[in-house]
């Protein structure tokens, strides 16, 4: 009985951190603050979405601080913020213009983690990249968009802006 009674609460405290975690993540966010992106995440993080692919490591940390740094006329939303002692998610929204051709991007996104020793070890964000396209690429997405030739040109493009970005700091 004891056992049960300490193991429910250790469970919530750690729901609890874990979701504060996660909500001091997309805080920074808002605040377009990488670093305290980055400080949420284990350094051997693994993060993946359908514009990058999988990242790992430094690179993840990497793409926030490239995607803040260039972010224009951004905003962001998140809600239903969910953890438990080993994982969580929530739902989020970025508003951004996308600089390549001057369109607004209106991202809805579910997100997913996992957590070890009080920082999040995986980040798995959710999105339709057809809709993504069709706002970000207009016409040609419109057209392409929920093709592998676009979706391996954007995920292309979007590894080349970081390897640029990594050798630019």
């Amino acid at each position: 009985m004891v056992l049960a009674i300490c193991t429910y609460f250790l469970e919530t405290a750690l729901s609890e951190a874990h979701s504060a975690l996660i909500t001091r993540f997309y805080q920074a966010f808002q605040r377009l603050d990488a670093e305290a992106m980055a400080a949420c995440y284990t350094d051997d993080v693994v993060f993946s979405d359908p514009a990058f692919g999988e990242l790992r490591g430094r690179d993840a940390g990497d793409m926030w601080r490239m995607l803040t740094t260039r972010a224009k006329d951004f905003s962001l939303t998140f809600d239903s913020v969910r953890a438990d002692e080993r994982s969580g998610g929530a739902h989020w929204v970025a508003t951004y213009l996308f600089s390549q051709t001057g369109n607004i991007v209106i991202n809805d996104i579910q997100a997913r983690f996992v957590f070890r020793d009080g920082k999040i070890c995986e980040h798995h964000d959710h999105f339709d990249l057809w809709r993504w396209s069709r706002q970000a690429l207009g016409f040609k997405g419109l057209l392409l968009g929920w093709t592998p030739l676009v979706r391996n040109a954007v995920r292309a493009q979007a590894r080349k802006g970081l390897k640029a970005f990594q050798a630019g700091r």
